[in-house]
């Protein structure tokens, strides 16, 4: 299950450089793929809060591989991890209308 681990890593990897490109970046950062970012009246704000909502939901997302490393495979302890992303990524939608709510124009 080391390779799974490894790929795991990877894309949370992935996902914190986004936010951290997001939380740096001087125009409205997009969130969703092919969406326009909308208009904001704070820039900075917005961005470094997408920035961290993005690298928080990578935090949380390695966490929830770690039993990648610790159980055998086909293990029934592997719904933790699955019904966990399938959690957060619920989580992370509404914390981005949370905050397009608090920056939209």
């Amino acid at each position: 299950m080391m390779i799974g681990f490894i790929v795991w890593t990877a894309i949370a990897i992935a996902i914190a450089v986004i936010g951290i490109i997001a939380g740096r970046s001087k125009k409205p950062s997009g969130f969703f793929a092919g969406v326009n970012p909308p208009e904001v009246n704070d820039v900075e704000k917005y961005n470094r809060s997408v920035g961290t909502l993005w690298i928080v939901y990578a935090i949380l997302l390695e966490l929830f591989g770690l039993p990648l490393l610790l159980l055998k495979q086909n293990s029934a302890g592997f719904i933790v991890s699955i019904l966990g992303v399938v959690f957060i990524s619920i989580g992370l939608g509404v914390a981005y209308t949370f905050i397009l709510a608090r920056y939209r124009k």
